[in-house]
């Protein structure tokens, strides 16, 4: 069983769709206790870095989120989500995300026929294939939505990376811990794909 985490901030619908489409066997919750007896969890985020922080320290979701990240079940952190595993943003200054990475969270800078937030299309340079990225050609397209970006500190945890004005760290990968700043559940065949090797973790790692 699949659980989305549930913490008011994040488009669960469209995940939702995406992991039943592939057969994935999915349950949107908002519960610690529940969140513990899943064999792989998603954390989803749309919005601002400080409301989504926000939101999950009061729904009481942080520390399990954090527990289920370190019993080493598969993890995977979409768009926002992926950025909340991260120290803190530029977007929100003195807020502190769950800390599991080192990196940081900056704006897309500024420059002449670049429209910010990024919304669209971009090509993946994968620097880790194999893991969600199995069977995939070498510059899969995916759909971004996001205004910030990630710059890891920790390069070995990179998975891919893009441009958008500025090199981008588009994914990273941890053993079972993934995320993602792209949403693999709007990028058509390839993005369903990566849900699909999501899935197929899930069964090596019982």
């Amino acid at each position: 069983m699949i659980k989305i985490i549930d913490y008011g901030a994040g488009n669960l619908q469209s995940v939702v769709k995406a992991f039943r489409f592939i057969g994935g066997e999915i349950e949107v919750t908002a519960d610690g206790d529940s969140l513990m007896g899943a064999d792989a969890a998603v954390l989803p985020g749309v919005g601002a870095f400080g409301d989504a922080m926000e939101s999950l320290n009061r729904s009481g979701m942080r520390q399990p989120v954090l527990d289920f990240i370190a019993s080493g079940r598969p993890f995977l952190g979409i768009c926002l989500g992926m950025q909340l595993l991260f120290e803190g943003s530029e977007e929100t200054p003195g807020v502190r995300g769950l800390g599991v990475f080192k990196g940081e969270i900056l704006r897309i800078p500024d420059a002449p026929g670049l429209k910010i937030p990024h919304m669209g299309w971009n090509s993946l340079r994968i620097q880790k294939p194999g893991g969600l990225f199995s069977g995939l050609g070498e510059n899969p397209y995916v759909y971004f939505v996001h205004s910030y970006y990630l710059k890891a500190r920790q390069r070995e945890i990179v998975s891919s990376t893009t441009e958008y004005g500025v090199e981008i760290d588009a994914s990273v990968q941890s053993g079972n811990l993934f995320g993602t700043q792209f949403h693999p559940e709007k990028s058509g065949k390839s993005g369903l794909k990566m849900l699909a090797n999501f899935v197929s973790l899930i069964k090596k790692s019982r």
